[in-house]
């Protein structure tokens, strides 16, 4: 399946339906032979001018901070706009020489020379298209935030040191501490001219973005690195002609690779890092590129955009990314060029300039093609102070401070500072080795920072278990209970989600020795509710505290084991007693389990025996009093959606409503004998009568609504006419509309774009169906007076994980449709 999202169908706004005919295809397919080829957009065209004017400079800068010859940056550039632009899975990214690998790269040069480097460059290229062929790229992305952060942040440092040392007019040393200890000595010989050279260079990069009033406007245009170093060679020029210059030799003398020399462990070694860093910081770029796109096609249009502006974007196919980025590599390593990967400050450019596909990014790279041949002399003009200044402005910006911040509040600081210690003093790929050390380090302290406590209230004792339960805490575990004397009465609260096979069988073991000893014991669960343990279910196949199996137990004829039946109940879910197993003797009950009436009898008898005696008393009590619920619950039919146990809610708590689709007709869409008036009755039966404080309309992944949406209404004619589920289905067109639309934002879920078409309709579905119900003259109504709330909600069964939609599109007012994933922690959240 592509890892693209679907493409929205503007070329036929009167046609709500997607058929299958209508060519949903991935994106990145090549166009059809023999058709036409598509023209190159004006918007494209000024994109990559905007862009070739930063990559220069930018490409120039980093083959100095490296050490390599100048005119490596160069062909690094135009190969990775021409190659990876093509070949790439991200058409709006933008790949070239790369900030993130300067540190490795100028310690290679160093080592082996840059001819060996070159070489080593083709190695990692030909294994990130190895890699890309296996489908492993989105594995890639498995690694801690914290820890790709550091390393840039650390590379960001080292590149900062080093190219201070030139902007004062010396050399860079050997390595970060190097550079660090020499600072002093450099700064007491230091000269006027370099220092001020770069210093009028970072000022300019930091006014010209802030230029005030319609002049300023108009100048911004032109990018500020490339205003930067213009304005520094100008001053150069006429006030420090001796200053250091850019020295491009003739193309006749380029270097290109060789045969490495060098221990095979350790040109491996260099390989695998080269790889691994240019890979992660391509693949973090794409992510970063595609949010972009996204957050500009949910942008409305100014008045003077070009109308391809508010184009959606596509999301990246990341292993096509990966193999474009090795194809890149695998080139500039064979001409003598810089290794290669995608940047986010390239990419943002492109994004902003307003490019509409990777036509801006492959004639970026045939612009710096073209000024490498036809523009050394203007490049030699530039002073290497201001080049200097260009790339540490860009070595600090990779120290971010939102980036701390965000490891900050998920307690993942320890693993950010490790990582960048160990970038800074030992190099990338020891700083990314330490940094998954110490990351794993707080995994197992957070798994074995468990809280056992005991305590005794009128007469009974109370263990109080707050944390997961893993081998690591069986100790704390044990010691714990061994505090209580035998046949004792004990309640023992699991405030924790998770228990592994060791800490079961301790508690296990304890329970049954209290048992024999005359004692009583009570488990309950985060929220109080009670769970009682089977008398015999140590190795049965619905353990208590392991994830409901869907009572699959219950039909395995060849295993008479005793399986647990589990309820909805009012606070949770409860675990009932053993199901008598004496009908699984039988050959003939064994077969008739099969059909689904002994599955509806034994689950009504289990729910008699084990479940009734435990919640009989909540519900006299809301058959005395009558129904409140707080909440109107619509949602689909599907089988896999159990909304107590998704919500945690039990009886009283939900008035559900549950179709094909999870769909709300509107007002005013009612044919005589079609059945929609019993969506409309329960609105407002809930909203008048029950009074509901809120209603959720709930999406759910791989519905099959909307999978029959995008494939099509088949062909109705006077001999066939349309069926009952069309008749329904039909007011699940305007879904489909809104996703094909202009005038809306594309629903997404926060942090990526959907995975397919099918859940990008699912999610804008939840999104449509929320404008119906706000048409409805009640919702209506309660919502003016400010008494009612609507809330969005996707459940994605495969994860077993929430999301709601955003403020500002579930109340109408806001133009995001984003939906928030729902975290563990999270014990209440603003009224959507």
């Amino acid at each position: 399946m592509s890892a693209c999202a679907p493409i929205r169908h503007d070329r036929t706004p009167r046609r709500p339906r997607i058929r299958r005919s209508s060519g949903v295809k991935n994106p990145h397919h090549p166009p059809p032979a023999g058709g036409r080829r598509p023209r190159i957009a004006g918007a494209d065209v000024s994109a990559s001018i905007t862009v070739f004017l930063i990559a220069v400079p930018m490409s120039l800068g980093l083959a100095l901070a490296v050490g390599a010859p100048l005119e490596a940056g160069l062909v690094a550039a135009a190969i990775g706009g021409i190659v990876a632009g093509l070949f790439g899975g991200t058409p709006l990214q933008v790949s070239g020489p790369s900030a993130g690998l300067t540190v490795v790269t100028a310690e290679l040069i160093q080592v082996y020379g840059w001819r060996t480097t070159c070489a080593i460059t083709v190695g990692a290229g030909l294994l990130q298209i190895l890699l890309g062929s296996l489908r492993a790229a989105r594995n890639a992305l498995a690694v801690s935030p914290a820890i790709v952060h550091g390393t840039l942040a650390g590379i960001g440092v080292a590149i900062a040191l080093a190219q201070l040392h030139i902007m004062l007019g010396g050399s860079p040393q050997s390595s970060v501490v190097a550079n660090a200890l020499a600072l002093p000595e450099q700064l007491a010989g230091i000269g006027p001219a370099a220092p001020l050279i770069g210093a009028l260079t970072i000022t300019v990069l930091l006014l010209w973005p802030r230029l005030p009033g319609r002049a300023g406007r108009t100048v911004r245009r032109v990018p500020a690195a490339l205003a930067a170093v213009v304005v520094a060679t100008a001053v150069a020029t006429v006030a420090a002609p001796g200053l250091a210059r850019v020295h491009l030799p003739s193309w006749r003398s380029h270097a290109l690779p060789e045969l490495p020399h060098g221990p095979v462990l350790a040109l491996a070694t260099a390989v695998f890092t080269v790889m691994l860093v240019a890979s992660l910081e391509s693949l973090l770029a794409a992510v970063a590129v595609d949010k972009l796109a996204a957050d500009r096609a949910g942008e409305p249009t100014p008045a003077r955009a070009a109308p391809s502006a508010a184009v959606p974007p596509r999301r990246s196919d990341l292993d096509r990314e990966l193999r474009g980025q090795g194809a890149a590599n695998t080139l500039t390593g064979l001409l003598g060029g810089l290794p290669v990967a995608g940047g986010v400050v390239r990419g943002s450019a492109n994004v902003r300039a307003g490019a509409t596909g990777r036509a801006s990014t492959v004639l970026h790279g045939v612009w710096v093609l073209l000024a490498a041949g036809l523009l050394v002399a203007v490049f030699e003009w530039i002073p290497l102070a201001a080049l200097a200044a260009l790339v540490m402005a860009v070595g600090v910006q990779m120290v971010s401070f939102a980036h701390i911040r965000n490891v900050h509040k998920h307690r993942e600081f320890p693993v950010y500072a490790a990582t960048v210690a160990g970038v800074i003093g030992f190099g990338a790929l020891a700083g990314v080795a330490l940094g998954v050390a110490v990351a794993v380090v707080v995994s197992l302290h957070r798994l074995g920072r468990t809280k056992v406590t005991v305590s005794e209230q009128d007469g009974c004792h109370v263990v109080t278990v707050h944390g997961q339960l893993t081998f690591l805490a069986v100790p704390r575990l044990t010691r714990a209970l061994g505090q209580l004397p035998p046949g004792v009465q004990a309640t023992v609260e699991l405030d924790g989600f998770f228990m592994d096979h060791a800490a079961y069988e301790a508690i296990q073991t304890w329970h049954g020795t209290q048992l024999a000893q005359g004692g009583r014991i009570d488990f309950t669960g985060r929220s109080g509710s009670r769970i009682a343990e089977p008398a015999a279910a140590a190795h049965s196949c619905c353990r208590p505290w392991t994830p409901w199996r869907n009572h699959h137990c219950h039909d395995r004829a060849t295993q008479p084991a005793h399986p647990t039946a589990i309820a909805d109940t009012p606070t949770g879910i409860l675990t009932g007693a053993p199901t008598d197993s004496r009908s699984t003797a039988s050959p003939t009950a064994g077969a008739s389990r099969k059909g689904g009436g002994h599955r509806l009898l034994s689950g009504l008898s289990s729910f008699q025996r084990n479940t009734a005696p435990l919640v009989r008393d909540e519900l006299a009590r809301l058959a005395s009093e009558g129904q409140r619920p707080s909440q109107l619950f619509i949602t689909c039919a599907d089988s896999r959606l159990v909304t107590s146990m998704i919500t945690s809610s039990g009886p009283g708590d939900l008035f559900t409503v549950r179709n094909v689709g999870n769909l709300v007709p509107p007002p005013g869409t009612v044919s005589a004998g079609s059945g929609d008036d019993s969506v409309a009755a329960a609105i407002e039966y809930a909203v008048d009568v029950l009074r509901v404080e809120s209603i959720t309309v709930c999406g759910h992944s791989g519905c099959g609504a909307m999978q029959a949406l995008l494939k099509g209404e088949p062909e109705t004619g006077p001999k066939k006419p349309r069926t009952p589920l069309w008749r329904w289905l039909r007011h699940g067109l305007p879904s489909l509309e809104r996703m094909a639309s202009r005038r809306h934002s594309w629903a997404r879920i926060s942090g990526r774009l959907p995975a397919d078409e099918v859940e990008q309709l699912c999610l804008t579905n939840v999104v449509q169906q929320l404008e119906h119900l706000r048409a409805h003259e009640a919702v209506a109504r309660r919502l003016a007076e400010g008494t009612l709330q609507l809330h969005g909600m996707y459940f994605h069964v495969g994860e077993a994980q929430a999301y709601l939609l955003t403020e500002g599109s579930s109340s109408g007012t806001g133009p995001d449709e984003v939906f928030d994933r729902v975290g563990t922690g999270e014990l209440e959240r603003t009224a959507v």
